[in-house]
């Protein structure tokens, strides 16, 4: 028969710590700001087109940049490591 510190070993836990998921909704909230960098351009008037507002360096570069930032960094939270809560 098993020891109970052989079953409490043997028992998964959670694909991910508590860190992993902080920094999992700091990706999804740079993300989020990335795409809300893009929102706007619209012009009052519909047969007027204003290309510096559409084709505008926040919406052409930072912010495609942004988002991409926020997908490394999901990505780098989910094959993040949860700490060894034994060794601290």
């Amino acid at each position: 028969m098993a020891k109970k510190s052989e079953i409490k070993e043997s028992i998964p836990g959670f694909a991910f710590s508590r860190e992993n998921y902080i920094y999992l909704i700091i990706g999804f909230v740079i993300i989020i700001v990335g795409f809300l960098l893009m929102m706007g351009g619209k012009s009052p008037d519909p047969n007027t087109f204003n290309e510096k507002e559409i084709f505008s360096f926040r919406r052409i570069t930072l912010a495609p940049v942004v988002v991409l930032i926020g997908f490394a960094f999901e990505i780098w939270a989910i094959m993040k490591k949860p700490r060894d809560p034994k060794k601290a």
